[in-house]
């Protein structure tokens, strides 16, 4: 069977990849880049290079003039051999030398353990400009939504300082909209990191982009829809030939048809939902919304084994 081999959205409707508190936030991140003495950029290690905001770069990380550590956070998702291929590959085509993978579910993980011995390194090597002669070190946490930039804070709080949690953390995308005050995260040396709300690119590049991140859960599904993630999915599946899915949804064979495949699902598993016709009669249909919930879930909880959607095949 022959599979699609490039993806194009095919909606009419409009994503509003960009909501307004984004614009807000990034404006607030601005005004405390005075107070900050290193950039940690949290993004999800199953998308290390798609999604990833140029403006942090440009106008938060000032253009690298102040020390920047990337965190592909969500390491158990992907597989050693991903992570061995990622890190060459952001240090030859980016150049970034300081790239730590973790699990915020794991506070053991070595990342963990790695990240605020090098956040102190790099700080008490850099210039610091304005900051000379403060003694306590600033860090703050950037990225996209939904990559688990509290529940990085809240992890290394709770290592450093035995505190419970403070900053509210969630499943969906959004839930931090406004850049908090400085948390205090280790005493010796005295560190703060400062949360801040996911920014997305204004505009989002391609739809493909656009489409992993929404597969990650970046944004939240109800303003994608679940029908157009499901279909990535299974694109993107059937062209790196990663055919678990097949089995799980109840299928015999792979298939490139969306609606064949949920359909399939939803009759499997008995899931109707009541539709009423032109002439007035409640008729049952297979519930495809349901069975493209269940695709995507299976995929978030790693049912179809550690995938890179950046892999090259």
């Amino acid at each position: 069977m022959s599979f699609r081999q490039c993806y194009k959205l095919v909606t009419k409707q409009a994503i509003r990849w960009f909501p307004g508190h984004m614009g807000k936030g990034l404006k607030q991140m601005q005004q405390k880049l005075k107070s900050v003495d290193c950039i940690l950029e949290v993004h999800d290690a199953r998308i290390p290079f798609s999604g990833r905001n140029p403006e942090f770069q440009h106008t938060i990380a000032g253009g690298g003039v102040k020390p920047h550590i990337l965190v592909l956070n969500k390491m158990d998702l992907i597989s050693p051999k991903d992570q061995r291929y990622i890190r060459d590959a952001l240090k030859d085509k980016e150049q970034l030398d300081h790239v730590i993978f973790t699990n915020c579910k794991d506070q053991q993980c070595s990342g963990i353990r790695k990240l605020m011995p090098l956040a102190n390194d790099l700080i008490g090597k850099s210039g610091r400009y304005n900051r000379e002669g403060e003694k306590d070190y600033c860090v703050m946490v950037i990225g996209v939504p939904n990559v688990g930039k509290s529940s990085l804070l809240n992890v290394l709080r709770n290592r450093h300082l035995k505190r419970k949690s403070v900053s509210q953390v969630g499943g969906i995308a959004g839930v931090t909209r406004s850049v908090l005050e400085k948390i205090k995260i280790s005493e010796d040396p005295l560190i703060y990191m400062i949360d801040t709300p996911g920014i997305l690119e204004p505009k989002i590049s391609s739809d493909e982009m656009g489409m992993k991140l929404a597969l990650v859960g970046c944004l939240q599904d109800h303003l994608v829809g679940e029908d157009l993630i499901a279909d990535y999915l299974l694109y993107w599946l059937n062209k790196n030939e990663r055919f678990e899915y097949v089995p799980l949804m109840g299928l015999e064979n792979p298939n490139d048809d969306i609606s064949e495949v949920l359909v399939a699902y939803a009759n499997k598993q008995g899931v109707q939902r009541k539709l009423k016709g032109a002439d007035g009669q409640i008729l049952m249909i297979p519930d495809i919304l349901h069975a493209a919930r269940h695709f995507i879930k299976l995929f978030r909880t790693k049912a179809f084994g550690n995938i890179n959607l950046d892999k090259e095949i």
